[in-house]
């Protein structure tokens, strides 16, 4: 039997008790789950990871939003964090932009512009998980390779030839088309294309220039 999908939590962090409230009910309408805070150091002690997305107030007693920001970071928490603002903060939400959030809405803002908001953020968070695990998946393989086949796929993607790669290791042609073809088997590369990109996201080889 399969179990239900969980709701996405989300974190409301602001002073303002209404607006919390008013948050919570919002997106708790559209199928939400909602943890309010009154303020950052509240929410830092509360397991911050277990959130999908984080609505933020920019100005607050005690921690204000980019110091609460600044602690995710460090701490290595990925969800996106979405700043709430006064009008004259926006040179605030603009730093905290530059600092990887993932949008600043103005207050008072629309309850629909609030909610694509924090959909949209939500998305993201969704493909950046799976490229994640896409990457610890690849990077398992990788490291499960004997030595030998892990340099020669390295070789093969920087561009080398068979030949080229027999005479720098000292084996011949034939066996370095065996452990490249069973290390590509091993990774799922299905062709050398593939192979050239699981390296760069391994950080095995460096990408093309743009």
């Amino acid at each position: 039997m399969t179990e239900p999908t969980r709701a996405p939590r989300i974190a409301v962090v602001d002073d303002d008790e209404a607006l919390r409230d008013s948050l919570a009910w919002l997106l708790d309408s559209v199928g939400l789950a909602t943890r309010a805070f009154a303020d950052g150091e509240a929410f830092l002690a509360a397991d911050p990871a277990s959130f999908d997305a984080v609505l933020l107030d920019v100005r607050m007693p005690g921690l204000s939003g980019l110091q609460v920001q600044q602690r995710l970071l460090e701490r290595g928490d990925t969800a996106p964090v979405i700043f709430m603002t006064g009008h004259g903060d926006v040179p605030m939400a603009v730093a905290a932009l530059k600092a990887g959030a993932f949008d600043f809405i103005e207050k008072p803002f629309n309850q629909q512009q609030l909610i694509d908001a924090v959909q949209q953020a939500l998305a993201e968070y969704r493909r950046q998980r799976a490229v994640s695990e896409r990457i610890d998946t690849l990077r398992a393989r990788y490291d499960a390779l004997r030595p030998k086949e892990r340099k020669i796929l390295v070789l093969v993607a920087e561009g080398l030839t068979s030949r080229e790669i027999a005479e720098r290791l000292g084996v011949s042609a034939k066996t370095v088309e065996i452990y490249r073809l069973r290390g590509m088997k091993a990774l799922g590369a299905g062709n050398l294309a593939e192979l050239v990109r699981f390296c760069v996201a391994l950080g095995l080889v460096e990408p093309l220039p743009k």
